[in-house]
């Protein structure tokens, strides 16, 4: 496995900090992904990269950036609700 330069991981602490809301989008090699769509909250940015996430659905997983696809999401994303028009 290559390992994620010094940049990187500094890059991923400073830009997803503690409290951090983030959607995975895609899941790469893990034998039980969490799925699609699936929204976390960053607990944390490990010395290799990997951040650690508790997410909504109760469980508690790292994503890797190298291998797996995720977004951060804001408060006003979060709060849309699909409306009705008549």
């Amino acid at each position: 496995m290559k390992t994620m330069s010094s940049e990187r991981i500094r890059f991923y602490k400073e830009n997803f900090p503690k409290g951090t809301r983030v959607q995975l989008d895609r899941m790469g090699d893990d034998p039980n992904p969490i799925p699609k769509g699936t929204k976390g909250t960053v607990m944390d940015v490990d010395d290799v990269g990997t951040i650690i996430c508790n997410f909504d659905n109760g469980r508690c997983l790292g994503i890797c950036p190298e291998v797996d696809s995720f977004h951060a999401i804001y408060e006003q994303e979060e709060n849309l609700e699909p409306t009705m028009s008549m």
